[in-house]
């Protein structure tokens, strides 16, 4: 009988983080595996030193097996939630050492492989994105404000609560309700 905890060598990133937030190591070790290369290509782009960069690689996987559990495909592909936590963490990096980026060598960029989007990705991206926008303007503007500050500006339902004085089973309901009129109208 096969072992259920086995992860496969090419299992999808949303997979590999469900089972990273359940304690898989043997998930954690094929995430690492699969996404580090662009991961790091992203924090080399950002912080131009190879060291720097490899340090905040390191801190982004910290980061993935802690808050695996926080990742949500409604909101965001497994790529994008990690590009972004490794974007992040390579800005913040940046911003702790002023002056660093005055100093960044370009001749790091050609070993790295560029993980931006193809011409064609760029096209079907900004056609998505059209569809996004219509969708939005088709939701009440409480629902729609609430979605864009929480997916877009990254703020907590907490913070939300707390900003606009509503109760915070509130803010979930009128969140959840407004990404399920999202959800159908870009399955239309």
């Amino acid at each position: 009988m096969p072992d259920s905890s086995a992860t496969p060598s090419s299992a999808e990133p949303e997979a590999l983080l469900a089972q990273v937030a359940l304690g898989s190591r043997a998930a954690f070790e094929t995430l690492y595996r699969d996404t580090s290369s662009r991961l790091f290509g992203i924090c080399l782009r950002v912080l131009s030193e190879r060291s720097e960069a490899e340090e905040v690689l390191q801190e982004v996987f910290t980061s993935v097996w802690r808050k695996a559990a926080q990742f949500d495909a409604a909101r965001a592909s497994a790529m994008t939630w990690l590009a972004m936590m490794a974007r992040n963490k390579a800005i913040d990096r940046l911003r702790a050492t002023p002056g660093r980026a005055a100093r960044a060598s370009l001749e790091m960029a050609d070993d790295v492989a560029d993980p931006g989007a193809s011409p064609a990705e760029q096209a079907e991206a900004l056609t998505e994105r059209a569809r996004l926008e219509r969708c939005l303007q088709q939701l009440e503007p409480r629902r729609r404000s609430l979605i864009r500050e929480a997916f877009f500006d990254g703020s907590t339902y907490e913070e939300l609560a707390a900003r606009i004085q509503a109760p915070l089973g509130s803010i979930k309901s009128w969140i959840r309700r407004g990404l399920l009129q999202l959800r159908a109208c870009l399955e239309t």
